[in-house]
């Protein structure tokens, strides 16, 4: 995954902030449905080495899902209530996602993800290092981009006619990554805080969607895609 910022901005926000907490619910709630999606799409693997990759991402979620678990458990907050406001807005997004086969799954492992640490590591700039430092190492897991890189693209190389059809599915996981973030927005009004506390402004928070795009496009071009 590919993270925004180098440095966490902290701009007075302090690790009680409730932005803080309402950003490790909705990070663990997308791990753990990252998770689920990850051990039933190793079953679309057409070999053993796939199988094994897959289930090894679907490790990493949980990891990191037990992780936030801590970090919600030190705030006082038990992570089934905390992240339950967020389960909707995933559980959708990750329905209208649903990978059609082994590439599909490929793409939205590389680029869906991508696109939701570039949002999430946007919203974290604003946080003290303590925080940030937990949200880095969340998002910090690339062990399925190389796997997925080197599949695809052999994929695209063997059958170029496969060019067309995971190009427009990687545009419609842009456009329903774009959609997920502003519902998460719109989830707590916390969250939007930090990502305004970052960003200053109202133009700023729209210049970085559509930065979305232009990262968007160079992991595309990354697969082959582009």
């Amino acid at each position: 995954m590919c993270t925004m910022s180098e440095q966490p901005q902290d701009r007075g926000i302090t690790t009680e902030h409730p932005g803080v907490a309402a950003l490790f619910a909705v990070l663990a709630y997308g791990e753990l449905a990252a998770f689920e999606r990850l051990a039933k799409e190793a079953e679309m693997a057409p070999d053993l080495r796939g199988r094994i990759a897959v289930s090894s991402m679907a490790a990493a979620q949980m990891r990191n899902f037990e992780l936030l678990e801590t970090e919600l458990d030190l705030r006082g907050q038990d992570v089934a209530p905390a992240t339950a406001p967020f389960a909707p807005v995933i559980t959708r997004y990750h329905e209208r996602t649903t990978p059609r086969n082994w590439n599909e799954s490929l793409v939205k492992a590389y680029i869906g993800d991508g696109l939701a640490a570039d949002f999430y590591s946007e919203v974290a700039r604003a946080l003290p290092a303590e925080p940030a430092a937990v949200v880095a190492a969340v998002l910090s897991d690339t062990r399925e981009s190389d796997f997925a890189v080197e599949r695809v693209r052999a994929a695209v190389t063997a059958n170029p006619a496969l060019r067309s059809p995971l190009t427009l599915w990687g545009r419609r996981l842009l456009s329903e990554a774009i959609t997920q973030a502003q519902e998460v927005l719109a989830t707590r009004d916390e969250l939007a805080a930090l990502l305004f506390e970052h960003s200053g402004d109202l133009p700023g928070v729209a210049q970085f969607f559509e930065s979305l795009q232009t990262r968007h496009a160079e992991r595309m071009a990354t697969l082959g895609l582009g």
